[in-house]
């Protein structure tokens, strides 16, 4: 079988994504094409065309299931491939731009919505990494709709595709090793992007909180940066350095030893519909701490959830902090990992 495996905006967890499926999946034939995560607006709407002057000969092939993500203009391809629409056509959803928060000084994305909903059109099927994922798409398409002059019933058609989506997590690679226990139960991590929609400020008010009132805690600070960066890392740069043994990216190997070495690993997030960092932080042993809100009541047990302000993060923390033994055992991971998935992904390329 022939797979043409499509990723228009080729953010680190969705190369992660690939890379693992086409190892993992390794009984088919597949062909990759994938796109850099840069110039978002440009990328989402000019993916077909970027594809056309560049991959023209390889979309030209026959294939029997293309596989894309949900920021794929698979519609538009379609019509400058007609050929592919004989495939199979499976949409990947690692995120939907309905339920992304919008900050005061963005537009409303409604060139990205649009294509996140032409893609769901022209598709076979439908795939979620999470049941949140699925239904926020749907729930923010439906209203979407309503704001078209003609008010046309969405209601009927888009529960129809919703009932019928699947839901299949991104999977975690297995570790070569197990887990130590919670060796450094007084470290905090943060490894997530450096945006606003991590919602940075409510996680570094609480820091300072505990730094004030002189609760002990160590600090690592990990995650991806990019150019423009909230100016609350300044500050928290200046005024957590007592706390800190760790500031910035990290090389793969340091990253991985970091998280080996436990800690508590804190999101207090505005989005997210998977969180992968989150998940491989605590399959290394480290304890997750999330609000309880978005894609988190699915993924994790009560214990390792707050209600998602400053002060049910403040509370939750100080007590972890000034009580290690307090905190919850190890979470277990082997249900996010690749031999829980991977028939289910072999069966969804498939399935006729």
């Amino acid at each position: 079988m022939r797979v043409l495996l499509l990723s228009a905006y080729e953010a680190v967890s969705h190369r992660y994504w690939a890379q693992s499926l086409m190892a993992e999946v390794d009984d088919v034939s597949w062909t990759l094409l994938s796109l850099p995560p840069r110039h978002f607006s440009w990328r989402i709407r000019g993916n077909p065309l970027s594809w056309w002057l560049k991959e023209y000969e390889t979309l030209s092939e026959s294939y029997e299931v293309v596989l894309a993500t949900s920021m794929v203009d698979i519609a538009t391809l379609v019509g400058l491939f007609p050929h592919l629409g004989r495939a199979r056509k499976i949409i990947y959803f690692h995120e939907n731009q309905f339920a992304y928060p919008e900050s005061s000084d963005q537009i409303s994305q409604v060139e990205a919505k649009m294509v996140n909903l032409y893609a769901a059109l022209a598709a076979d099927t439908l795939v979620f990494n999470t049941t949140y994922n699925r239904d926020s798409f749907f729930d923010g398409a439906r209203q979407f709709l309503k704001k078209l002059p003609e008010n046309l019933p969405a209601a009927k058609p888009l529960e129809r595709l919703r009932q019928q989506a699947k839901v299949l997590p991104v999977p975690i690679m297995p570790l070569g090793e197990t887990p130590h226990a919670n060796t450094h139960p007084r470290r905090i991590i943060w490894n997530h992007r450096w945006e606003y929609d991590k919602n940075p400020e409510d996680f570094f008010a609480v820091l300072f909180k505990l730094s004030e009132q002189q609760v002990p805690f160590e600090l690592a600070v990990l995650g991806q940066r990019f150019r423009d960066v909230p100016a609350i890392f300044a500050e928290a740069e200046e005024r957590l350095t007592a706390h800190t043994i760790c500031w910035g990216p990290q090389p793969e190997a340091e990253y991985r030893a970091l998280l080996m070495g436990g800690g508590i690993v804190v999101s207090t997030t505005w989005h997210e519909f998977q969180g992968l960092a989150i998940m491989e932080a605590a399959q290394r042993g480290a304890i997750p701490l999330v609000p309880d809100r978005l894609c988190f009541p699915e993924l994790y047990p009560n214990e390792y959830r707050f209600d998602g302000t400053q002060e049910g993060l403040y509370q939750r923390l100080r007590a972890w902090l000034i009580d290690p033994v307090s905190q919850p055992s190890l979470l277990a991971t082997e249900q996010w990992q690749w031999p829980e998935w991977r028939g289910a992904y072999r069966a969804l390329l498939m399935e006729h």
